[in-house]
């Protein structure tokens, strides 16, 4: 750290952000985790002004009028929408940083999926300069994740976390403070979802809203088969008619619609195995998969990968906050951390290469 830097510390704020496709969780330095809400911003279409962000703007996901439009401005974990992400992180630092702000805007740490170009990365760094912050950290999600994990990165033994958040499932083998192997899916939770809604829409006739199939998804489905079988009333348009209708749906139901989604992330599994180096394999044989996001949280996936990959697989102890736990350490100690930062500064160099 500098000594311009030092000497401004005191003067800002440091703020860790897991910048997520479904939500987003912002850490404040010396606070803890702040802020969880969805990613999503409700835009006036005829001013043009941002009407609500988070949580409100979700509750008008599919009930907006004609002129209020409902988006989400990240796409796969990407900025899709450059001005709405903007509006977004904007709204997120000054509700961070209510009743502390300081003299200088806040350094900011944020995560983002694995693979992501350098586009990709200064897109988000500028969405995040322009809605006011003074510095911007990119780290990898998978590496935030094994921070708040508090899994020995920085060791030569190799590490495996697998990361099924909402728009994208990060795969990492890690070790010395850096990528070894990694792939990134778009298979994800909002996948899952989209798969819900088509198969009681071929199966059912029924039509149902994104809500709807996030419910059932942590509900009732089960990846592995029970004895005792789940169910649960489900109200929708009814294709035929267009009126109101009401099913019964079981946890067949819905592991019959997500499988082969699933399947992916599995076979995505098995090629980052398959590329990594046979000691790193021998590794992670002995220490497992660390599996965390949104995803480890759906009944029988931890059992179900570690019976197809014959592998131990440990279960993240708060898999919904691990990659912004992870930036709280970063912002904590930031100057442990540097190798794996990629700061504002070395943007260019990379595109230039």
């Amino acid at each position: 750290m500098s000594f311009l830097q030092r000497l401004a510390q005191p003067f800002s704020n440091d703020i860790g952000i897991d910048l997520g496709t479904a939500n987003s969780l912002v850490y404040l330095r010396g606070k803890g985790i702040i802020i969880n809400e969805p990613s999503v911003v409700a835009l006036n279409t005829k001013t043009g002004q941002v009407v609500a962000v988070g949580k409100q703007a979700k509750e008008m996901l599919g009930r907006t009028p004609q002129h209020i439009r409902a988006v989400r401005p990240l796409v796969n974990g990407v900025v899709s929408d450059f001005e709405v992400t903007e509006e977004m992180i904007g709204y997120f630092l000054n509700k961070a940083q209510r009743g502390t702000r300081l003299l200088l805007g806040p350094r900011v740490v944020i995560g983002v999926p694995s693979g992501i170009t350098n586009v990709e990365s200064r897109a988000v760094r500028d969405a995040a300069k322009n809605a006011g912050a003074r510095e911007v950290y990119i780290v990898e999600e998978p590496i935030a994740a094994a921070i708040g994990m508090r899994l020995p990165i920085q060791d030569p033994r190799a590490t495996m976390v697998v990361d099924i958040g909402g728009g994208t499932t990060d795969i990492a083998v890690i070790a010395l403070n850096g990528l070894v192997r990694s792939k990134n899916l778009h298979i994800a939770g909002d996948r899952l979802n989209a798969d819900i809604i088509a198969h009681l829409r071929d199966e059912f006739k029924i039509v149902i809203g994104e809500g709807t199939a996030e419910d059932l998804k942590f509900a009732i489905c089960s990846l592995l088969e029970r004895k005792d079988a789940l169910e649960a009333p489900v109200r929708g348009r009814d294709l035929v008619t267009g009126l109101p209708k009401e099913v019964i749906i079981t946890d067949e139901d819905i592991r019959d619609a997500i499988g082969g989604s699933v399947d992916g992330i599995i076979e995505g599994i098995r090629e980052v195995l398959e590329e990594s180096p046979p000691t790193v394999v021998a590794d992670i044989m002995d220490i497992g998969i660390n599996l965390t996001g949104g995803g480890a949280l759906i009944s029988g996936v931890p059992e179900l990968l570690q019976a197809m990959l014959e592998l131990p697989v440990n279960v993240a102890n708060d898999p919904l906050t691990s990659v912004v736990r992870g930036t709280g350490t970063i912002v904590e100690r930031i100057d442990d951390f540097t190798e794996i930062l990629l700061s504002e500064d070395a943007l260019p160099i990379l595109e230039n290469n």
